[in-house]
């Protein structure tokens, strides 16, 4: 692939259970450089299981300011089931100047029609912020016997979005729980957008074009925790011309983008 591509899922620092391959950030900066990235969203592996999380967004702001101003884009942890949670989705936008923020719902113990993250998702929307919700992180049969994790139900997700057309959704890791049948809904029910890390399947990406309209449809690689060259793999699969390659990598996350910066609509 020659055109540029924002990654709309990449993770810096490193995972709890095993050491990958580029989990150090200049290194992951190297490899989506020579992958064709041309900006990539990263969250941090230790908003997962880590309680001090202004601590992990002044980690993951700072090693995206080092090791990739304006090319790694820091996408901050906010738990809603810890105190003072607002201060933390406040620094994110006010002092890290994040654009948006990464959830981890089943990992942080709540549900998606929890008032708490009912009032998240209100804030992020009175701050122009990107709310990325993750819906998984790895393969069921691959977790730690002693950190099973579900999926994170989205059943409740439609209702939650009633009063926030505006509001910008990013299902991250969206198909290794939901058919693309089942993702339709959601989609319609917001702005509601996917990536296409789990994606799997012969003709994966055109088969899902089907029920997910190619506006909502975004890169995204879940590197370093999956091969980068899988998602491109994808994409060269599908060969669906350069208009809409052009669409999926870049037109998309940089609209996303681009209205979170202040003083733009």
């Amino acid at each position: 692939m020659n055109r540029p591509i924002i990654d709309a899922n990449v993770y810096l620092s490193r995972w709890p259970l095993r050491r990958l391959p580029c989990d150090r950030a200049p290194d992951l900066a190297s490899k989506l450089r020579g992958g064709g990235v041309a900006c990539a969203w990263a969250g941090s592996f230790d908003g997962l299981l880590h309680r001090d999380v202004a601590g992990v967004n002044a980690r993951l702001a700072h090693a995206c300011h080092t090791h990739g101003e304006g090319f790694l884009i820091p996408f901050g942890t906010v738990n809603p089931a810890l105190p003072d949670w607002q201060e933390d989705l406040r620094r994110c936008r006010e002092q890290h100047h994040m654009p948006g923020v990464r959830l981890h719902p089943n990992y942080h113990g709540y549900t998606l029609d929890d008032p708490r993250f009912l009032q998240l998702l209100r804030r992020a929307d009175e701050a122009r912020m990107i709310v990325q919700i993750v819906l998984t992180m790895e393969d069921e049969r691959m977790q730690h016997p002693l950190l099973r994790v579900p999926h994170v139900d989205t059943a409740p997700l439609p209702d939650a979005l009633q009063d926030l057309p505006d509001l910008r959704i990013v299902l991250l890791n969206a198909f290794r729980s939901l058919r693309p049948h089942q993702v339709r809904p959601l989609v319609e029910a917001g702005r509601v957008h996917v990536d296409i890390a789990m994606l799997e399947g012969i003709d994966g990406l055109r088969k899902l074009l089907n029920d997910v309209p190619l506006e909502r449809i975004l890169f995204g690689s879940h590197f370093p925790l999956f091969y980068f060259e899988s998602a491109l793999f994808k994409l060269r699969e599908a060969a669906l011309g350069g208009a809409a390659i052009q669409t999926i990598c870049w037109d998309n996350p940089a609209s996303l983008l681009s209205e979170g910066i202040p003083g733009r609509r």
